[in-house]
């Protein structure tokens, strides 16, 4: 048994895994610049709950980037494509993130509130596409008895990246200006650059052949449209119970994503500064995340992803009720130390798990735009359904949110038993 576990341990130490953690790191950074970190900057700005709810739209093209996947699965670049299809892609949209960051850094929200939501949404594109092609990445790194380990690095890289983006951005709004903190933000790219730089170029079964006539265009087009968007849904669609299996994947993290966008409002209503936020929530809890993810890994390398699933799924649903103490507690560090932890640990071995999941129904000939099908609709659970959290804050209470974002991790618990009692589960081993 214990030989069992250290050999679960050992795929840490692979050297894959330091290039999975700055990658995480470039992954991660953007998201709270236009979420947690940014939704404090419009309370900062004078913008109302509601307002900032739907601010949370700007976020769509995470939930929509399966859009331009086949485009990023099958097009190489000009100029970028020396690096190869997958570095290329990586280096041209982590540019476009520096860009647009320095953009919103420019804009006041209180009196350009529209402008700061287009350069936000330019960020979002760019922050997607760069998601299209990690994932990707990583995905074609490892076997599918390694996804749990790798997912489990990357999101190390991604949660070190939410500090900098989360509780170095709150500690450097302390004692500067927003214009200021956002350009420093831009830099955050940095890392994703070096690490493809110095990376090699996956090899997958779907590079183009070299040396070959070209045929004609239209040729070519129709060749296209049917490699890079008809046959990855085609392929993916052939798996039994798919309907069911979207819809999973839709509602399984639905708990967590629907309170997200009130946490920092929350924090600030209980008379928490930026300085506690910053070293609780984002210092404390990325810690608690990071742990609980490793966690994760561990637990699906050692038991599988469908067992993993389950446990984690009811973890992330009990979790949330932890806040519903919190809101009796008022302004308490300590029981917000303990509230956070719990609720990001179970947070993050439920990323672990479900990202595993992912990664495994993806066909290596269709990565990228597979793996950016579901995790868009993953996405779309957090940024089209929660953007309505603010109005119900707004005609209820703190406790009665929580509870109410608890049980909603119910209905993807359902639909994984039922999956798994049709035995259609499909794609996973046990």
């Amino acid at each position: 048994m214990l030989e069992k576990w250290k050999q679960s341990l050992q795929v840490y130490f692979d050297r894959r895994m330091l290039t999975m953690i700055l990658l995480g790191f470039s992954s991660g950074f953007p998201f709270l610049l236009v979420f947690g970190t940014f939704n404090l900057r419009l309370k900062d700005a004078g913008v109302s709950l509601a307002a900032i709810g739907l601010f949370s739209l700007v976020k769509t093209p995470y939930s929509f980037k399966w859009l331009w996947s086949p485009l990023v699965d099958r097009i190489r670049l000009p100029l970028f494509c020396k690096l190869g299809r997958r570095r290329g892609w990586a280096l041209f949209s982590q540019l476009l993130l520096i860009i647009a960051i320095w953009a919103m850094a420019l804009v006041d929200p209180a009196t350009s509130p529209l402008s700061i939501a287009i350069f936000a949404f330019l960020m979002t594109i760019a922050s997607a596409t760069q998601d299209i092609v990690l994932d990707a990445y990583r995905i074609e790194s490892f076997s599918t008895r390694e996804q749990g380990a790798g997912v489990a690095v990357f999101v190390l890289g991604y949660r070190l990246g939410s500090i900098f983006s989360g509780a170095g951005a709150l500690f450097l709004a302390a004692v500067m200006d927003w214009e200021n903190v956002y350009k420093i933000m831009s830099l955050g790219a940095l890392a994703g650059i070096l690490a493809i730089l110095f990376s090699k170029e996956p090899h997958t079964s779907n590079q183009p052949t070299k040396n070959q006539p070209k045929p004609p265009f239209l040729v070519r087009l129709r060749s296209f449209l049917k490699s890079a968007v008809y046959e990855p849904f085609a392929d993916f669609m052939k798996r039994p119970n798919w309907v069911l299996i979207l819809l999973f994947v839709f509602f399984y993290r639905m708990s967590d994503a629907y309170m997200a966008p009130m946490a920092y409002p929350f924090y600030d209503d209980l008379g928490f500064n930026k300085i506690e936020i910053a070293s609780i929530s984002k210092i404390y809890g990325t810690l608690a995340t990071i742990a609980g993810t490793l966690i994760g890994g561990i637990l699906v390398n050692r038991f599988g992803i469908i067992k993993s699933l389950f446990f984690c799924g009811v973890l992330q649903g009990v979790s949330n009720l932890v806040f519903v103490a919190q809101a009796y507690a008022g302004h308490d560090t300590t029981m917000l130390i303990v509230s956070i932890s719990i609720d990001n640990i179970s947070g993050g071995m439920g990323t672990a798990a479900f990202v595993a999941y992912l990664s495994s129904l993806c066909s290596i000939s269709y990565t990228a735009t597979q793996y950016a099908l579901l995790s868009s609709l993953m996405s779309l659970a957090r940024d089209a359904l929660a953007a309505t959290s603010g109005f119900l804050v707004s005609v209820s209470d703190w406790p009665q949110f929580f509870v109410l974002t608890s049980l909603m991790a119910i209905p993807g618990l359902l639909l994984l038993w039922l999956i798994v009692n049709t035995q259609k589960f499909a794609g996973v081993k046990n």
